[in-house]
């Protein structure tokens, strides 16, 4: 394609939160190819992730993705800005599908600025901008980063995300951070959209369960593969394979052995493959019931 996409909103980069320059930041080569292609479900191709401000740009993101056997990427957009940047990404590239919302820990700051109704009005306009947008999110709630002061805007802008997904009928890509409960509990006082994926299931097996039960699929990314994470393997085991799909959350949350490095779509056979020995299951088996159930979520590129 010759045209040129759009540099990331606010200049060449967004600096990636909490990077550490005496951290070794240098990229991983390139695992081998997979046999059966699957679709990287949750990336975050306009966010830096250097110290240095470093930048893998779309363009070189999605051929090193496709390299590999990942030709499909879901842009998330996270803001205002992200969300138009991965409109107009998924537009110019076919590899490409967007996501569109307020983050959760975006939700009580553009609230205290008396900005929350406009932006979530953006988020509407934006939900319906382009075919090529398939999901509202990521939404839900971290009761990480977020204190709690804000929990209750928090919750009333998932509340509004959830609106829009069903409106819209578009999937709905959850973001839950120390807050399980709390989301299952919205999600069920609101009714769930037809399409719900927990992105980077952060769970444990009777979560996965209770996720399974309602027909939510569930996403891993490269935490699965990290050596404190037992119970997410666990829950992971539990799982159905035609409820699982796989994302980098890139650039952040990068698999062993490289973690601490930057992530990017290339990386996610190394997820895959520990996937598989953990569900016991060839990897070729698990890369087909992965790119069909992502399909079920996304529909077709």
């Amino acid at each position: 394609m010759t045209s040129q996409i759009p540099q990331p909103p606010d200049g060449p980069t967004r600096a990636r939160a909490g990077a550490d320059d005496r951290r070794d930041r240098s990229r991983p080569e390139p695992p081998p190819p997979l046999r059966v292609p699957v679709a990287d479900s949750h990336c975050h191709l306009d966010i830096a992730d250097g110290p240095d401000g470093s930048w893998l740009s779309a363009e070189d993101a999605i051929a090193r993705a496709a390299a590999v056997g990942v030709p499909h990427i879901v842009q998330i957009g996270c803001d205002l800005p992200g969300a138009r940047w991965a409109v107009e990404a998924a537009d110019r590239y076919p590899a490409l599908l967007a996501g569109v919302a307020l983050h959760p820990n975006e939700v009580p700051v553009l609230a205290a600025a008396g900005e929350l109704d406009a932006a979530l009005a953006e988020i509407d306009r934006l939900a319906g901008a382009s075919p090529r947008v398939r999901a509202i999110g990521e939404t839900g709630l971290d009761h990480f980063r977020t204190s709690e002061e804000g929990w209750k805007v928090q919750e009333d802008g998932f509340r509004a995300h959830i609106e829009l997904a069903k409106r819209h009928d578009k999937a709905l890509v959850i973001h839950d951070r120390d807050a399980h409960a709390d989301v299952l509990r919205v999600l069920a006082e609101e009714g769930s959209p037809d399409r719900v994926l927990m992105h980077c299931f952060s769970g444990d097996a009777d979560m996965a369960r209770e996720c399974v039960r309602r027909g939510y699929y569930l996403s891993f990314a490269g935490t699965v593969t990290f050596k404190n994470a037992a119970s997410l393997r666990e829950a992971l085991a539990t799982v159905p394979l035609g409820r699982v799909l796989v994302e980098t959350d890139a650039p952040y949350l990068t698999p062993s052995p490289y973690r601490g490095r930057p992530n990017a779509s290339y990386l996610i056979p190394l997820t895959v493959r520990h996937m598989a020995e953990v569900k016991g299951v060839d990897e070729a088996d698990l890369c087909t019931a992965i790119a069909a159930a992502t399909n079920e979520v996304f529909g077709s590129w």
